[in-house]
Formats: C-alpha cells, sequence, structure tokens
C-alpha cells in the first residue's frame, strides 16, 4: 500500500473494490446525464442501488468540471459524487476531462462536509483514457487542490487491478 502526506492531507492507494470503500464519499465517474450503464457506475448501482443513478439523472445535466452528490443507498460511504469526465454516455474522454472531473469532485466532497474520498481510475474504462495518463491527470488534480489549503483529510485511490494500483503508486511519488 501506498501512503504519504502532503500539506496535511493523507494519501493513500490500495489495491480493491471501490464499492467496499468506507470512506466518506466515492467517486463516480460518470457522464453528464448521470445514467450508470457501465463500468464503475454500474458498479456503484448493482453494489448501491438504483436510488443513485435516479438522484443523479435528476440532477443531470451535469457539465464537465462541475460533480453533485448524490445518497449512496446500500454502500458504506455517505455520499455517491458523480463528476463526468464525457458528456454523453460511453464516449472517449481525455486528461482534461479527467483533470476537471477530479478537482470537481474534490470540491464538491469538501462542500458536502467529507473527511475522506474515495477514487477509481477516472476515464480508464469506456473513456478510453491508459491507466498511466489519468493516474497522472488525477494526481496533478489532487496536489493542486490540495496546495489552495482544504478540509478533506484523507484521498484515497482504489486501482482494481494490478496495474491501475501501480500507475497510482508511480503517479503518487510527486507527493514524496
Amino acid at each position: 500500500m501506498f501512503h504519504a502526506e502532503y500539506n496535511g492531507v493523507i494519501i493513500r492507494v490500495i489495491k480493491g473494490d471501490l464499492t467496499r470503500s468506507e470512506a466518506d464519499a466515492i467517486v463516480n465517474p460518470a457522464n453528464s446525464f448521470g445514467y450508470m450503464g457501465g463500468g464503475v457506475a454500474l458498479a456503484i448501482k448493482k453494489a448501491g442501488g438504483a436510488q443513485i443513478e435516479k438522484e443523479a439523472v435528476e440532477t443531470a445535466p451535469i457539465p464537465i468540471g462541475k460533480a453533485v452528490a448524490t445518497t449512496a443507498g446500500r454502500l458504506k460511504v455517505k455520499f455517491v459524487i458523480h463528476a463526468p469526465t464525457m458528456v454523453e454516455p460511453a464516449a472517449e474522454t481525455d486528461s482534461d476531462k479527467v483533470r476537471l472531473a477530479t478537482l470537481a469532485a474534490l470540491k464538491c466532497a469538501e462542500e458536502k462536509g467529507a473527511k475522506s474520498i474515495a477514487f477509481p481510475g477516472m476515464g480508464t474504462g469506456v473513456g478510453g483514457l491508459s491507466y498511466k495518463i489519468a493516474a497522472k491527470a488525477m494526481v496533478e488534480a489532487i496536489k493542486d487542490f490540495i496546495s489552495r489549503g482544504v478540509k478533506i483529510s484523507e484521498i484515497i485511490l482504489i486501482g482494481y487491478n494490478d496495474e491501475l494500483y501501480m500507475e497510482f503508486v508511480d503517479a503518487g511519488a510527486i507527493f514524496n
């Protein structure tokens, strides 16, 4: 497990299942319509319940660079934060959109009073980004956000497989 501290914020990288996280909030790399039809979104909906998607769709459209929080259904977390990395469902994304989505999720979590937040690999599924590019964009956004002074005390990057885990670890070296 990777562990660092940056400006008083703990950064952890773990290998595991985002839907089993016990952080205050988890992030759904959403589309602007809030539909949760595949990848991480579908896993969140299956584990937490259809109410999560219903609430996300009711807040749509969610522009890239903004994020909304919904209840978490059966999940252990308090919120699911929907941060679009793409407008249309199953569309490709890029590192700029992932950076914007990461920043938006962090801002939303802070506004909701979350002290901890867990991220999957944003844009690495149907979005088509490599783990390396996504991890680099996410970690740069996190570092930028923390540098502004934040109320969040822990940020967790969850790699669901060895390759994504290692890319998060490599990108996280900028915190040391």
